[in-house]
């Protein structure tokens, strides 16, 4: 199934619009890398949430939550039911990463979690010989949490070639630009001094993504890192690198206004 990326900020813009909650452009940035995960690598033998056999999706940037409610709305692990309540009273879809929602693997939201999860998750499964792959997608920010690196420092000397970790490079966090506050790049070098083969790519370029994850599955021997520049609030104009979009809630004229910037699918 391949899952298209217009569709899925559709989905974003109009969940956002009726939990009156905020984070679409957090969102935005992840659609390509997620689209190209679901579409081409996650494997679902059965096809179903509970599936013993499914790779692992770990998305440690669990504000972003919203790209992956539409994915899994795609796949038919959350209805439209589900999705037309997102965020309202006695709905079990909120506003962060939680585990009880069929298909999300990780709870997530205070920074710096998901990857240590799942590096042990990877770690448990490589020591059980299992086929299932971890795949845990990072921010940029995030990663200026220490256990993120004691995480990687893991996963390095452990060699958990099962575990491919993608970083949404989209320059920003909650209060301004991650060169601002603190500069950890070049991240590609930072992951090989952790024991990691690490790459990087246009992270809405679907091809770049793909191409590059061929690339990093076939390594043996080492986790595996994709370092995906993304630009926050990618697809509306008027998000595009704006930060104040983190907590900015859409009004019905702000949603119209970037309805309109998407085409029609």
């Amino acid at each position: 199934m391949k899952l298209e990326p217009a569709r899925l900020r559709r989905s974003v813009l109009e969940m956002a619009h009726r939990g009156q909650t905020v984070h679409v452009p957090c969102a935005f940035s992840l659609i390509e890398i997620l689209s190209v995960l679901y579409s081409d690598f996650i494997r679902r033998p059965s096809g179903r949430p509970d599936d013993p056999e499914r790779d692992v999706l770990a998305l440690s940037k669990g504000h972003g939550v919203m790209a992956l409610y539409a994915v899994l709305g795609e796949l038919g692990w959350i209805t439209k039911e589900c999705l037309d309540n997102y965020n309202a009273d006695g709905s079990p879809l909120r506003g962060l990463s939680e585990n009880n929602i069929p298909g999300v693997d990780v709870t997530s939201g205070s920074m710096g979690h998901g990857l240590p999860i799942a590096a042990g998750w990877a770690f448990g499964l490589k020591k059980m010989k299992s086929a299932r792959r971890v795949y845990c997608v990072v921010g940029d920010g995030e990663m200026n949490e220490g256990s993120m690196w004691e995480a990687l420092a893991f996963a390095g000397h452990h060699k958990l070639d099962n575990l491919t970790v993608i970083v949404d490079a989209n320059a920003f966090q909650a209060m301004g630009r991650t060169k601002d506050i603190l500069d950890l790049e070049p991240f590609e070098a930072k992951f090989e001094a952790f024991g990691f083969f690490a790459a990087g790519c246009d992270g809405h370029d679907r091809k770049a993504i793909a191409s590059n994850l061929k690339k990093l599955l076939k390594v043996k021997g080492k986790p595996q890192a994709l370092v995906a520049r993304t630009v926050k609030g990618k697809g509306v104009s008027f998000m595009e690198a704006d930060n104040k979009w983190h907590y900015t809630r859409l009004t019905k004229e702000s949603l119209e206004k970037a309805l309109a910037e998407l085409p029609l699918v």
